[in-house]
């Protein structure tokens, strides 16, 4: 097989593999719609029942709806997420909108269009979006030079160049080495560079420093990510920096705070936008005027065409048993709506020109991958892309972005959670382009070895167990505790006291010889829950609220959805619980961690998966507390190491039948 073959191969491949995962997102929220009654999906947060709404304003181009009820809405649908509005079945409703807001008791969506029956006594439900798959599909269709290339160089069937280390002269004055060394290579790179960023390392400081330097060269810059928020993250670094940036996407989408460098508000300011108004307005004043007569609908029209209609209302006759006078009513209605056409076809043109000019004159446009996929994206052309987030991007979403620039830079962290896949069958997508390219081209790439989030002795055995032991502390973290913040010292000299204390950063309570101790699961369900570690959580929880560490303060990681949910259930509202992938690119000043697998035949099940364990270790601060049953958990050896770490050098509490 020759190398075009092989790359037709694998592109083909891709493509197959994108159907069945469409396919798998798709069935898994419609099985879900039709598995769970309204009121089970409104407990798991994922509709809201009962609502009447009311447009209270339009925004560019978008009717605002503001959907509310007396009852308080709990719910986990939050802004920018794509939903589903119906009277009952959701399945059988097309009307699809975004959230903008959401408060205690209301929500307010933007759509495109809004029916009279919309507006009272509907539920909203959280939906799948096709719309990503589409763009990953009609980009693998359409792939270019810059996007086979990159191909090329994942399966090894072309060999990249050498990156030279270019000098120059950081904006930022506080990156330390290992970031300038990234930026000079990505510099000096004339096909692609991987920046591998750990936890904490300043990935966004180094990338947006990268921008710069791009843009100071005279370069136009793609950047994208797959979410929205860490591209917000980028834009918010970039906003005083005097670079024309535009930020593409819909507007609900992006945080209030960034508004104005958005390509919608962009245009709201072009010295041309009041004529496209203009023109919006004549002709919606048009259609008005045209509504007034009758639509030459197939019940009226008897099979006669546009000409025929308008020759007979010219000659003022009727026929086929259609009388003159609604002759001349539906003539009317077609010489007003081919006005009506034009007027709008004008705007459209108007309004494509204002965005021509202002992503053409832009130095850095920002974007997601999907979104990358736009038209109006393709208005510029891109010197180099630079993709944040690449390891949690499958290959058709990072390819949108390199598509469309010469050159790109990925970065990103393999050792962390990949892309999730539903479908089994297409479990190949979870490998990103970023991992194949470290793993065929480890010269190619760039480690950030400085990290600016926790305490040392809270990194020293991830940065051991995954990085080689590369990764350092920064001076302003090494030493930091929960001290710092103030906060009460533990009374007594209970286990619970030894387990607050702020100066023992690292905690370990092992739940092995405690008879009930086992995990448990659900009927029904393959996740599984662990009632002893909730109540372990749930206290530790307690505790540190009592020495006075505020909520937002302490975050809770546990692997499985019925663990998340049962100690949800123990737990005040303000602490956030999640599984692993909610915590990626997370951090807070203490951490709570419920490993929940305790059996008698060490199994692990997806604790096997190192990745997740490496995320859990690394989002605390000042100080993380493991619970878990250490006989279960040594089945493994990265966990046996972890135990005895923690068993060694750190603090490390077994506890006895009593003590809870």
């Amino acid at each position: 097989m020759n190398e075009n073959e092989k790359l037709s191969k694998f592109i083909a491949k891709l493509k197959v593999l994108v159907e069945m995962e469409r396919k798998a997102e798709i069935e898994a929220m419609r099985a879900e719609m039709r598995r769970l009654s309204g009121r089970e999906r409104e407990k798991v947060g994922r509709a809201i029942l009962g609502l009447n709404g009311k447009v209270i304003g339009e925004e560019l181009g978008y009717f605002l709806v503001r959907y509310g009820r007396e009852r308080e809405i709990k719910t986990e649908i939050s802004v920018g997420d794509l939903i589903v509005i119906s009277k009952r079945d959701p399945l059988k409703s097309d009307l699809v909108g975004t959230v903008v807001e959401k408060g205690k008791r209301f929500i307010t969506v933007a759509l495109e269009t809004v029916p009279e029956w919309a507006l009272r006594g509907v539920r909203v439900d959280l939906y799948a979006n096709d719309i990503t798959f589409k763009r990953w599909l009609e980009n693998i269709e359409a792939l270019r030079e810059s996007g086979r290339k990159a191909l090329e160089f994942y399966l090894g069937l072309r060999e990249p160049e050498e990156s030279e280390e270019v000098e120059f002269n950081p904006f930022d004055r506080s990156l330390n080495a290992s970031q300038r060394r990234a930026i000079a290579r990505a510099l000096g790179s004339p096909d692609f560079f991987l920046i591998h960023g750990p936890f904490g390392t300043g990935k966004t400081r180094t990338l947006v420093e990268l921008i710069r330097q791009e843009v100071a060269r005279g370069h136009r810059v793609l950047a994208t990510a797959e979410s929205n928020v860490a591209v917000d993250n980028i834009v918010e670094r970039l906003v005083d920096s005097g670079l024309k940036v535009v930020r593409v996407g819909h507007p609900s989408r992006v945080s209030k705070a960034l508004h104005e460098t958005t390509l919608a508000y962009l245009m709201t300011q072009h010295e041309l936008y009041g004529e496209l108004r203009e023109l919006r307005v004549i002709g919606e004043n048009l259609k008005e005027k045209r509504d007034t007569f009758t639509k030459p609908a197939p019940k009226y029209r008897r099979g006669l065409t546009d000409k025929q209609i308008l020759r007979l209302a010219e000659r003022g006759i009727g026929t086929r048993g259609v009388p003159a006078r609604l002759i001349r009513e539906m003539a009317q209605w077609l010489k007003i709506n081919e006005q009506v056409q034009k007027t709008f076809d004008d705007a459209r043109k108007l309004e494509e020109r204002i965005a021509r000019e202002i992503i053409r004159e832009a130095n850095v446009v920002l974007t997601t991958n999907s979104s990358a996929g736009l038209e109006v994206v393709d208005y510029g052309s891109y010197d180099v892309a630079i993709i944040d987030e690449a390891t949690q991007a499958t290959i058709p979403s990072v390819l949108i972005p390199i598509n469309r620039a010469r050159r790109f830079v990925l970065a990103g962290d393999h050792k962390q959670l990949p892309p999730t896949i539903l479908s089994e069958r297409a479990k190949e997508l979870s490998k990103t382009l970023f991992e194949g390219l470290i793993e065929r081209y480890p010269w190619k790439s760039e480690m950030l070895t400085v990290q600016y989030r926790m305490n040392e002795r809270l990194m020293e055995f991830p940065s051991r167990e995954f990085y080689n032991g590369r990764i350092k502390a920064d001076e302003s973290v090494r030493n930091i505790t929960l001290a710092d913040l103030g906060v009460e010292l533990p009374k007594g000299d209970d286990v619970w006291a030894e387990v607050l204390k702020p100066e023992n950063v690292l905690v370990f309570v092992d739940t092995a010889k405690r008879e009930d101790r086992f995990e448990r699961q659900r009927y029904g369900s393959e996740s599984r829950e662990n009632p002893l570690e909730a109540r372990l959580v749930e206290e530790a929880v307690e505790g540190l609220l009592k020495l006075g560490i505020k909520p937002e303060w302490v975050g809770v990681i546990t692997p499985y959805d019925d663990q998340r949910d049962l100690i949800s259930s123990l737990l005040p509202e303000e602490i956030e619980v999640k599984t692993v992938d909610g915590y990626q690119g997370r951090e807070k000043e203490v951490i709570v961690l419920s490993f929940v697998r305790s059996n008698r035949k060490g199994e692990l099940g997806f604790l096997k998966d190192l990745r997740r364990l490496n995320v859990s270790l690394t989002r605390a601060k000042r100080k993380l507390i493991l619970i878990g049953d250490s006989s279960t958990l040594s089945s493994h050896p990265t966990y046996k190491r972890l135990v005895e770490f923690v068993r060694k050098r750190e603090t490390y509490v077994s506890l006895k039948s009593s003590e809870v």
